[in-house]
């Protein structure tokens, strides 16, 4: 969502539950489900842990609880809520929640987000793990993603992550969509 600002702080959030469950996942959680990388060539250097997707053509399509949603709701969905409360109106839909890992020296290539629901919904980062040689740009410019720290990121701005350290970067990402944009921005049926 287009949110007038590159990034926007959330405030701090206690994560230690939702970090532990997400560091002890097994290798294979992360490869179990890789359409992302699949069928977008920015996310070729990531591996995913996916609750929540939504299909392409949503609101027409529909929104799938998929594997990792038993292995990490019980400890993502509470920080969920708890930034959904803080910052956003009730009512709304979320559309997709993962973990996201950028593999030691990968990066996703700058790129706009640009289906429907990343113009109405917004995108939530919560940084897992990071390190100073990882860096995060929006339309150009470094902004920082600190640990226990959430951001609203504007992806309708051109974004990439460089990762030049030879330890995984890992986020936890949502796509909230408030309400009021349901309706008023959904494609007629």
């Amino acid at each position: 969502m287009d949110i007038d600002v590159a990034q926007k702080p959330l405030g701090k959030f206690l994560i230690d539950d939702l970090k532990q469950c997400i560091l002890s996942q097994p290798p294979e959680a992360w490869t179990e489900q890789n359409l992302r990388q699949k069928a977008y060539e920015v996310h070729k250097d990531t591996e995913s842990i996916v609750m929540l997707f939504c299909e392409e053509d949503w609101p027409k399509g529909d929104i799938h609880k998929d594997m990792g949603w038993d292995r990490l709701s019980e400890t993502a969905m509470p920080i969920i809520n708890a930034i959904l409360e803080k910052h956003y109106p009730p009512g709304g839909t979320l559309l997709r929640a993962m973990a996201a890992k950028l593999k030691a020296n990968g990066q996703i290539r700058p790129h706009k987000d640009t289906l429907h629901s990343f113009h109405i919904g917004h995108r939530i980062h919560v940084p897992i793990t990071t390190n100073p040689a990882v860096r995060f740009t929006i339309d150009g410019r470094p902004y920082p993603f600190e640990v226990g720290h959430a951001y609203e990121l504007n992806n309708q701005k051109k974004h990439s992550v460089l990762n030049m350290s030879n330890e995984d970067r890992i986020s936890f990402i949502f796509d909230y969509v408030p309400p009021q944009n349901l309706t008023k921005h959904s494609p007629k049926k």
